[in-house]
């Protein structure tokens, strides 16, 4: 049986070990979508391969997260952290891959000369970003207003996303040969738009860690709460 001091430790390093896989898929978020500014083919190839090794150590960590839940019987509010790190690794991987479906539909799109100045995608991607990141501190620091906050920012990315498919249906109407290209960017559009779900689903982890409420299908900002 693990000592006080070794269980702390234990989960501590779990958390940083929560820090590294949120970095690398922040970053492939944020740099994929670079990528596709830049017909950046290469770095969007690079992220795809680079998925596998956010894969291997999400599976790593929830090894490691499921032997001390084994062997050393956490228990109250040890094993609600180590429960709460085996959620946000399923989230983080899957995050991970719609980064790397963002990647390989810029390998795709190759050279296509672009439709129109993107300006809604990369802004998805910068809040869908951020809503990442705070999540993460949120879980950090127990912050339960933080993680209500991130919640209520999908409204923006669902505005956004909404915003880039009536642009599209335009284009498409207007010029029937853009449909493949307009496609693409639909397809880009929804993976973001995952992305921000995912963060939303972990913030709903944590309000429920922190006060005890089980809260889906959020509403904020004054709208009523489904307990």
């Amino acid at each position: 049986m693990m000592t006080r001091e070794t269980l702390d430790r234990k989960i501590d390093q779990l958390i940083d070990e929560i820090l590294v896989l949120d970095s690398m898929v922040e970053t492939a978020t944020l740099e994929v979508i670079q990528a596709l500014k830049h017909h950046d083919v290469d770095t969007a190839r690079r992220i795809y391969r680079d998925d596998t090794l956010i894969n291997a150590r999400r599976f790593e960590l929830e090894k490691d997260c499921m032997i001390t839940i084994a062997t050393q019987q956490p228990i109250e509010s040890d094993l609600r952290i180590v429960v709460a790190v085996l959620n946000i690794l399923t989230e983080l991987e899957r995050i991970g891959d719609y980064a790397e479906g963002i990647a390989k539909i810029v390998i795709m799109i190759g050279d296509e000369a672009p439709l129109k100045p993107l300006i809604d995608i990369p802004e998805m991607a910068a809040v869908a970003a951020q809503m990442l990141q705070d999540s993460i501190a949120a879980f950090i620091n127990e912050d339960a207003e933080l993680a209500k906050a991130v919640c209520a920012r999908d409204s923006i990315i669902d505005s956004l996303r909404d915003k880039t498919y009536r642009e599209l249906i335009e284009v498409m109407s207007a010029d029937s040969s853009t449909i493949k290209r307009c496609l693409h960017l639909m397809r880009i559009s929804r993976n973001l738009e995952r992305i921000a779900d995912l963060s939303t689903n972990m913030c709903e982890d944590i309000i429920f860690i922190v006060e005890g409420k089980v809260i889906k299908h959020h509403k904020f900002e004054g709208q009523t709460e489904v307990a």
